[in-house]
């Protein structure tokens, strides 16, 4: 089992592109909603997000077309041949206004349709930037894009790649903001609260993150300089309902232990967790309960915080930007804080580092994400 580094990344959130962003936004513990721009949300409850501001809206495709960019400087490693892995539901902007012209009675322009379907981003990509193959579409929810750097960790650590191109894209729609809106799953305060008592729910985001993975010994016959490695990944299934997690994260918490196995890491070696929290009345409790099956007595004082708190949640795309995060919190030495945070839920009974950034050597973190369908990821993350 060959070690893999991330020897690059490029990163976009509503706070705009790079690492520095996240730090004026994400470590500043400043939420970024406000009032939908995109489309008219005065029919939904809810009526907030976390867009970046322009006009008009970036399109998938863009956003990635600079982390891809930003990544591969940063890696100084043209990447070709590589592997192309992404976390996305697809850009569904032509698909949308295929139908808005035939509800109008206009004539409907469908040559670009075929642009909507998941797959063509990561071949876009590809064959703009000189990848290779596989190309592959990861759709399965807010695990999309953990699941698509777990892939790419395991084509490397087994031998079949040297290099992968792995991540993932989202950004706000009003189809998915109707249809989670519907499921009352949206925060109708504008605010998102995770381990919170008195959390609403949770709110979209737009975000996109693109990692560069090697194995340490071809960044090293590069020259590179590894930004941090992923030494553990493990996947795992609740098996328990259709858009509910387990009660008491069974598992999120198995998906937690494989991968801590497969890091060979104790858990008193890490330092910090990236939570999924998405300030949702079920979610929350089952992680806290995860976390208790995880690390013990130590689930009440191990770092935990979710910067959905201040990104949104960015469903595809969320694994991937939160794994950037959690690696400039290692390289920074500062922890990013939990904000919205209001009172002490009994059920959450972590410490969640609330409102404030916290100082913090931490020399390896867990990141775990969940998704409807009862799917649940995890990687454990070095400091380079």
């Amino acid at each position: 089992m060959r070690e893999v580094v991330v020897t690059g990344y490029g990163v976009f959130t509503a706070f705009g592109f790079g690492a520095q962003a996240l730090r004026h936004g994400v470590f500043a513990g400043r939420p970024v909603f406000t009032k939908v721009s995109r489309f008219d949300p005065s029919p939904y409850h809810a009526k907030c997000a976390a867009e970046h501001p322009g006009d008009p809206a970036p399109t998938q495709l863009q956003v990635l077309r600079q982390c891809v960019g930003d990544a591969l400087a940063m890696a100084g490693h043209d990447a070709a041949g590589a592997a192309v892995l992404l976390g996305t539901n697809g850009d569904h902007a032509a698909n949308l206004d295929f139908w808005r012209a035939d509800a109008e009675g206009k004539q409907a322009e469908g040559s670009a349709v075929g642009d909507s379907l998941a797959g063509r981003l990561p071949d876009l990509i590809a064959t703009e930037f000189g990848f290779g193959r596989p190309r592959l579409a990861f759709v399965n929810a807010c695990v999309a894009a953990t699941n698509a750097i777990a892939y790419g960790a395991q084509l490397i650590s087994t031998g079949r790649a040297d290099s992968v191109v792995c991540g993932g894209v989202h950004l706000v729609t009003e189809d998915l903001f109707a249809k989670f809106d519907s499921g009352q799953a949206l925060a109708t305060d504008g605010a998102v609260r995770p381990f919170s008592k008195g959390r609403k729910g949770l709110l979209h985001g737009d975000g996109a993150a693109v990692l560069v993975l090697e194995s340490m010994a071809h960044a090293q016959r590069r020259k590179a300089v590894p930004v941090g490695s992923v030494l553990g990944w493990g996947l795992a299934a609740d098996a328990h309902h259709p858009v509910q997690p387990h009660p008491q994260g069974r598992g999120l918490a198995a998906a937690a232990r494989a991968a801590l196995r497969r890091a060979g890491v104790d858990t008193e070696d890490i330092g910090y967790v990236n939570a999924h929290g998405t300030g949702t009345p079920r979610n929350d409790p089952a992680e806290s309960w995860a976390l208790r099956e995880v690390f013990g007595e130590r689930a009440a004082t191990v770092p935990v915080s979710s910067t959905k708190s201040t990104t949104g949640h960015m469903l595809e795309a969320t694994g991937a930007v939160e794994a950037v995060i959690t690696l400039v919190a290692m390289a920074d030495g500062l922890l990013p804080p939990t904000a919205g945070f209001l009172e002490a839920d009994p059920e959450c009974p972590i410490d969640c580092i609330p409102h404030t950034a916290r100082q913090a050597t931490v020399s390896h973190a867990l990141s775990l994400n969940a998704a409807f369908g009862g799917a649940n990821a995890a990687l454990v993350l070095g400091a380079a």
